[in-house]
């Protein structure tokens, strides 16, 4: 068996960049609302099928993650809860939560900006999306733009941090 050939690695590294673009789209709408700068998109057969970002203050909905609420809106554009051949882009490293929803979703594909050592379970903290003992697993992706999505996590919390320490 052959090497992937170098042109299909540039095109491949364009297509994560230009979709992670999207997740940072959504993630910049949560920062802009007060929320911690998270965002996601799904993307099916080249087209976003959903969105997602950061409104667990806007909703008080403790489930109102970015990948939970672009799951949801990619399971009502492809009518139905099972999401294969699909990938997940995702500024942060999926939660546990987020991760179990991946799986049971059959996503074939995650593709993360930064890694979260506090609590990511695609391989940081835990690895829930290549579990042996879970009936699916996705292929993982990291570091996709992390020097951006790193700089726009740094944001939000030095500006919490000002504004926690201000009279």
């Amino acid at each position: 068996m052959g090497s992937i050939p170098h042109c299909a690695i540039i095109r491949t590294l364009m297509d994560y960049n230009h979709w992670m673009r999207e997740a940072l789209i959504e993630a910049n709408l949560a920062l802009a609302a007060g929320e911690i700068p998270i965002g996601a998109v799904v993307v099916w057969q080249d087209t976003i099928i959903g969105r997602g970002r950061n409104r667990r203050e806007e909703l008080h909905d403790p489930t109102a993650h970015a990948e939970i609420l672009a799951l949801r809106e990619a399971g009502v554009a492809r009518g139905g809860w099972r999401l294969s051949d699909a990938t997940l882009y995702c500024t942060l490293e999926p939660c546990p939560m987020c991760a179990g929803a991946l799986v049971n979703a059959r996503v074939d594909s995650l593709v993360i900006g930064i890694r979260d050592p506090k609590a990511g379970a695609a391989g940081s903290v835990y690895d829930l999306v290549r579990s042996p003992w879970l009936n699916h697993r996705l292929q993982v992706t990291s570091d996709i733009l992390a020097d951006e999505v790193q700089e726009l996590m740094q944001r939000f919390f030095t500006n919490l941090r000002q504004d926690k320490s201000e009279p």
